[in-house]
């Protein structure tokens, strides 16, 4: 246990999800003394959802790759992501009993794959550093003394701190606790706050009631993803309302203002991105004989039966005879199938959330 000066400064940290606790441990460090405050009964139940696939930590990239995928928002961020890159984070896991490994894609996971023990490592770390975890206090504001107000179980509870920091969250996943309802309080404390907005998320489709009948939760797997100039390698997976998994997160940003801009944005799929266009030509071109349509296109280019249900889907919406395309111009269609997004999937089922709190009245401390 860490004996901390009766003298040291009293620190209020709301929100005991990854960033609440993190702050918590470093405050703790340097000698405050720290309370965290959180509305749910438990600490960090999004990161404990996150660990249902794997708990994807960082990514191994060259640090300037990695800064590069925060867009506009790098220019805001670099100095904390160099202060604390990818691999202190890696060396921090490792420290608390979590080491971690790279996978195929880049991306880095503990090894136990799991959320539940690299959050208890941490909780015990906090408990030994002195912190305290107040849970079932959901934060509704100041008084107009200045003071933190919660809701409590045991009624209306008002804390003063010598300084608080706000780690409340997004909108997403608003049942484990991160429901945006903190923007009301900094609105009328007189904070510019942006629009909080789904980020990387899902979108929809209008699809044939066929196609999603036959393929919803089937993945469309090594597809390219392209929109605009933009290229991502990954996998998409249909769903009833449209598309959602990693290639799309990794676009959800230009789609959603594309969205936001022109009501919808169009989206192209490359269902056979590693064979030339040279090579899948002659491959089509040879004679189909007695087979159907769809058996040859499985057997040609080893087209799995979503992807040829995704080029009926577009051939359908273009009034295109599939099969009786020549072959290079059905390879242009294999290459780039265009589907039409119509709309974001709902902020409440979004990995994450975008807008908050803007830059401008945010300060180098």
């Amino acid at each position: 246990m860490v004996v901390q000066d009766r003298s040291s400064k009293s620190i209020a940290v709301i929100g005991a999800g990854p960033a609440g606790l993190m702050a918590a441990e470093v405050i703790a460090r340097g000698g405050a003394r720290v309370t965290i405050y959180d509305r749910m009964p438990s600490a960090g139940r999004k990161l404990l959802m996150a660990g249902r696939g794997g708990l994807n930590l960082t990514h191994s990239e060259p640090l300037g790759s990695f800064l590069a995928r925060y867009g506009e928002a790098a220019a805001n961020l670099h100095t904390a992501i160099e202060a604390f890159p990818p691999d202190a984070l890696r060396a921090w896991s490792a420290d608390l009993g979590q080491p971690t490994f790279v996978g195929s894609s880049g991306r880095i996971f503990p090894e136990s794959f799991k959320a539940s023990p690299l959050l208890r490592a941490w909780l015990r770390r906090l408990d030994e550093q002195g912190v305290t975890l107040l849970l079932r206090h959901r934060w509704t504001g100041w008084s107009e003394s200045g003071g933190l107000q919660f809701h409590t179980p045991g009624g209306p509870r008002e804390i003063h701190a010598d300084a608080a920091v706000l780690a409340l969250g997004g909108a997403s996943w608003p049942r484990l606790g991160s429901d945006g309802g903190w923007v009301t309080s900094l609105v009328e404390a007189g904070v510019t706050v942006s629009l909080l907005q789904p980020a990387n998320c899902g979108f929809t489709v209008a699809w044939s009631d066929v196609f999603r009948d036959r393929f919803e939760g089937t993945p469309l797997k090594g597809v390219s993803l392209t929109f605009g100039s933009v290229t991502v390698r990954g996998e998409a997976m249909v769903t009833r309302e449209g598309l959602e998994g990693g290639g799309i997160y990794a676009m959800s940003a230009p789609l959603r203002d594309e969205i936001a801009r022109s009501g919808t944005a169009l989206l192209h799929i490359g269902l056979r991105p590693d064979i030339s266009t040279a090579d899948l030509i002659s491959r089509l071109s040879a004679p189909r004989k007695k087979q159907s349509f769809s058996t040859f296109l499985r057997k040609a280019i080893s087209l799995p039966p979503v992807a040829i249900g995704l080029l009926h889907e577009a051939a359908a919406a273009i009034k295109l005879d599939l099969s009786s395309l020549p072959a290079d111009r059905l390879v242009q269609l294999i290459r780039a199938v265009p589907v039409r997004l119509s709309g974001t999937a709902p902020i409440a089922k979004a990995i994450s959330t975008a807008g908050g709190v803007t830059w401008g009245q945010v300060d180098e401390n």
